[in-house]
């Protein structure tokens, strides 16, 4: 095999089952979704997330923040919200910043299950099955759209993130450092699905 055919049938992506999933018990329903389509899951931990930890797993340069203050303020337009009367503030970072700040406390609210998933373009399937990150957008036979109703609207007026069950890296750079921070080297494992040789 080849480093090229190897990259792309190895490909490796980090999913987190969030503490809203976990508490509604839906781990197992991610897994067979995840098992079902042929990928394949090397590392697999239930932890609690330590504030510090869960800082750790979100970006941190100033223009993200923006953006997800950028973003919020596009949903308050959308639904004719003042952001004043529900953030305090119109000023992008600020409220990015409060986002942020809602997703560490979400993030680590509750136990998440951990998982390094391994297969053909991983993360664009995974992803794939996940469905939009914002729920109402998710389209049925997807996971957030069959299994959650939340929407940005009502998660930025009560101040709190977005409960969407599930994240997976949106990039190979954001996966391989995610892997790295909620994984140790020993905990990924190497092995062959039954079913390898017949569908790659």
């Amino acid at each position: 095999m080849t480093e090229i055919h190897k990259k792309i049938k190895e490909e490796k992506t980090l999913v987190l089952v969030k503490p809203d999933g976990v508490k509604r018990g839906l781990t197992g329903e991610v897994i067979q979704r995840i098992e079902r389509r042929g990928l394949k899951i090397i590392a697999i931990k239930m932890v609690q997330a330590t504030p510090n930890h869960a800082e750790k797993h979100l970006p941190t340069s100033d223009e993200w923040v923006e953006r997800l203050g950028n973003k919020t303020l596009k949903t308050f337009a959308e639904y004719n919200i003042d952001p004043i009367e529900a953030q305090g503030t119109a000023d992008p970072k600020e409220i990015g910043k409060m986002v942020k700040t809602s997703l560490i406390e979400y993030l680590s609210s509750g136990p998440v299950v951990a998982m390094v998933i391994q297969g053909i373009h991983a993360i664009d399937m995974i992803r794939k099955l996940a469905g939009h990150t914002l729920p109402v957008f998710a389209e049925m036979g997807t996971i957030r759209g069959d299994y959650s109703v939340d929407s940005p609207s009502v998660a930025n007026v009560e101040r709190r993130a977005i409960h969407n069950i599930m994240h997976a890296s949106e990039t190979p750079e954001e996966a391989n450092n995610e892997i790295n921070l909620w994984f140790k080297p020993e905990e990924i494992h190497a092995y062959k699905r039954a079913e390898e040789d017949i569908m790659f």
